[in-house]
């Protein structure tokens, strides 16, 4: 039987930021980082992305699979041991707690003292026809990641969601782009009302009620326009923005925890207040698996250096 003494799920920044924290405390940590876990290849969602501006310490911005190529080997200096399978299952009741991967599955489990979760959650999409050749070359699902590129400054812009998120997320925009269209597949917003409030007074925001995207559209390179459906009129035209923005929510890699951990109504692992605590002692949860709202790779890798923390000090009780 394989035993670890601390395994990490995931292979973002708060899963490398965990394994940097631990391997310096000489704890030897294993990553399961997976490959293409909920079709995103290791390193998790910042290899989809282009260029970060927003991470500290890179003043010239660089790209977001480089950022963790980087992430990865300091990991690996300090002693993580990578391993490229997908965790498909875990038994976190008895102990020590067990997984199995999905190449191993009618195998002998893997077990392990201490388990940090940091599966991470994907953005929604909404697989438009053209999405797979605009996405990231005009398609985003993070405004506060992307909206600052070169590539939206002072063009339209487009976000699809009615939330409070959407709201948010077409303000942060108008810093950004020349005018910024919200669409809302129905008559009315299921935001707050004071978010709907600072929309509407917003001279740069247009909203398009009853309004739904069909077809992103093109030169083949960048994206310059949307096709959209008025619903209520019944009425297709192409709406001509350079970017189109989805906040239509996220979706955490949980499924396999259900039952097993505590967690809200979307999903999320809950945490104790302040720390990576899970309901299930010395189970720890980090980065976006358990963040319903900042999901950046900067607070990904804060609950990582946390989830890190916690696992030594509990492994430290346990001996």
């Amino acid at each position: 039987m394989v035993h670890h003494r601390v395994t990490i799920i995931g292979s973002g920044p708060a899963a490398h930021t965990a394994a940097i924290y631990l391997g310096r405390a000489e704890m030897a940590p294993t990553m399961y980082e997976g490959m293409m876990a909920n079709g995103i290849a290791p390193g998790g969602q910042l290899t989809t992305t282009t260029e970060i501006e927003n991470f500290p310490g890179f003043p010239q911005g660089l790209m977001g699979g480089a950022l963790m190529d980087r992430m990865k080997e300091q990991s690996v200096k300090f002693g993580n041991h990578v391993i490229t399978e997908t965790v498909s299952k875990v038994d976190l009741v008895s102990r020590p707690f067990k997984l199995w991967t999905e190449f191993n599955e009618d195998a002998e489990p893997v077990t392990t003292d201490a388990l940090i979760v940091a599966t991470g959650a994907s953005a929604k999409r909404l697989h438009l026809p053209g999405e797979e050749t605009y996405w990231q070359q005009g398609i985003s699902a993070c405004a506060v990641c992307d909206g600052a590129v070169p590539l939206f400054r002072n063009k339209p812009l487009a976000v699809v969601g009615g939330g409070d998120s959407a709201c948010e997320e077409a303000q942060f925009l108008t810093k950004y782009g020349s005018k910024v269209f919200l669409m809302v597949r129905k008559d009315h917003m299921r935001a707050s009302n004071i978010m709907q409030r600072r929309v509407e007074k917003n001279e740069k925001i247009e909203i398009l009620f009853n309004t739904v995207p069909l077809e992103a559209k093109g030169d083949g390179k960048f994206l310059n326009a949307v096709r959209v459906n008025n619903v209520k009129e019944q009425r297709e035209y192409d709406l001509p923005v350079n970017g189109l923005f989805y906040a239509i929510g996220h979706s955490p890699a949980t499924a396999m925890f259900k039952g097993q951990l505590d967690m809200d109504a979307n999903g999320y692992i809950k945490t104790q207040p302040g720390t990576s605590h899970t309901s299930v002692p010395g189970v720890f949860a980090a980065g976006d698996v358990q963040d319903f709202r900042y999901r950046q790779a900067i607070t990904s890798a804060g609950t990582g250096c946390m989830a890190g923390l916690d696992a030594e000090k509990y492994l430290a009780e346990q001996d």
